[in-house]
């Protein structure tokens, strides 16, 4: 059941995150298409964001879920409001690169598909856990 998800160990998360980083840091420099880069990429970053905040607190998988799955679609909202020009105030280059430039329901389409992704690896995995009796 979801609802009872036990966290996996905060080093699994962390390599997780490493190596997803890694991934996208190869698809951003290296990746010029139309298809990879923008929904492959939006879909892996939920899932490299799901890996941090797993790594770095002791939340349950079922909030780290969706709160990733919040702070997604709540970029994407800003993105459609154009959050910088509502505010008039030009953030930081590495906020820019967060906050993105242009709004996508194929974005959401990508970002929920990474949390259902990640939800169900982590189901798996408990279930495995729990049926070798670790």
């Amino acid at each position: 059941m979801l609802l009872k998800l036990k966290r996996n160990k905060k080093q699994y998360y962390f390599l997780g995150f490493l190596t997803l980083l890694s991934i996208e840091v190869f698809i951003v420099n290296f990746i010029k298409d139309g298809f990879i880069r923008p929904y492959v990429g939006d879909f892996l970053v939920v899932v490299l964001i799901y890996c941090f905040v797993m790594w770095i607190s002791g939340i349950p998988v079922l909030k780290g879920l969706v709160g990733v799955l919040a702070f997604s679609v709540a970029v994407e909202f800003f993105q459609l409001i154009n959050i910088v020009k509502v505010l008039q105030y030009q953030p930081p280059k590495i906020l820019m690169i967060v906050l993105g430039s242009s709004f996508s329901v194929w974005d959401l389409l990508a970002y929920f598909l990474g949390i259902l992704f990640t939800g169900s690896a982590e189901y798996y995995l408990n279930s495995t856990r729990t049926s070798s009796g670790k």
